[in-house]
């Protein structure tokens, strides 16, 4: 008898791996992982590197790989139910790479410099909704898009901090996330048209608890990476800009640090 004989999709696996997600269970697949980070900070994240001296942005990547590891053990686990094996077939969609590879570099390129540009351009808007909330206890610990976080830290220690967040916050998390918002989720709001990734770029924005003040700003800079990955059913598109400005603005940021430029 083979060993995966059973594992054909039932129950909660079924409804997780259906080509349609009801609303509710997609905004609750959305969400809940956002609410669990703040939680992981909070509880551990926040604490452990308090108690070592580090800043809270460190806090903030432990907290991170804490759920978005175990996000994509969970992939893994759903395409061992679906294909007996741990695969991500069938549980990811827009993997068929439709986009030439000349049309993907220039559309990527193109990705990350909207991206960039707006990112810095929208920076006073985020402060200005800063304001509204400065009373969450974790307002000021790395959130905000800016370098403040690292005040008061030695040298050595800010530029610890940022090697090492650098291929977690820079490459890895963030091509989790794409890999579950637009891979698994976003596939699954099809039935919504062209609503799909509109919906999934303000879930997204509101998934980053941690952040709420960039809300705005973020999803004006991130939906045209989300909106051509629906288009082209193309998943390189959304990883190529969202890991891209992530990657560079880590490395340029760990770079001038060393070099004592900020």
């Amino acid at each position: 008898m083979r060993a995966f004989e059973d594992t054909r999709p039932n129950g909660i696996v079924k409804r997780l791996l259906d080509d349609r997600h009801s609303l509710p269970l997609s905004v609750a697949l959305h969400l809940v992982p956002g609410a669990l980070i703040v939680a992981a900070y909070l509880l551990i994240g926040e604490p452990f590197v308090a108690a070592i001296g580090f800043p809270a942005f460190a806090g903030w990547a432990i907290a991170l790989c804490l759920v978005l590891i175990p996000v994509q053990l969970g992939l893994l686990w759903l395409g061992r139910k679906h294909n007996g094996r741990f695969s991500l077939r069938g549980v990811l969609h827009y993997t068929d790479k439709p986009v030439s590879r000349g049309k993907l570099v220039a559309m990527v390129i193109g990705l990350i410099l909207w991206m960039l540009v707006l990112g810095f351009a929208l920076a006073p808007l985020n402060n200005f909704f800063k304001d509204f909330f400065t009373w969450l206890p974790y307002a000021d610990t790395g959130g905000s898009g800016n370098n403040t976080y690292l005040d008061g830290y030695s040298h050595s220690v800010m530029l610890t901090t940022l090697v090492i967040c650098l291929p977690l916050t820079g490459i890895s998390l963030p091509l989790i996330e794409e890999l579950y918002f637009r891979g698994f989720l976003l596939p699954r709001l099809s039935h919504l048209g062209r609503w799909a990734p509109v919906l999934s770029t303000v879930l997204f924005a509101l998934y980053h608890f941690w952040s709420p003040w960039v809300f705005v700003s973020r999803v004006i800079f991130t939906f045209p990476g989300f909106w051509f990955a629906w288009r082209e059913k193309d998943i390189r598109l959304s990883i190529g800009m969202h890991v891209g400005v992530t990657s560079i603005v880590a490395t340029l940021g760990t770079i001038a640090l060393a070099l004592n430029l900020i």
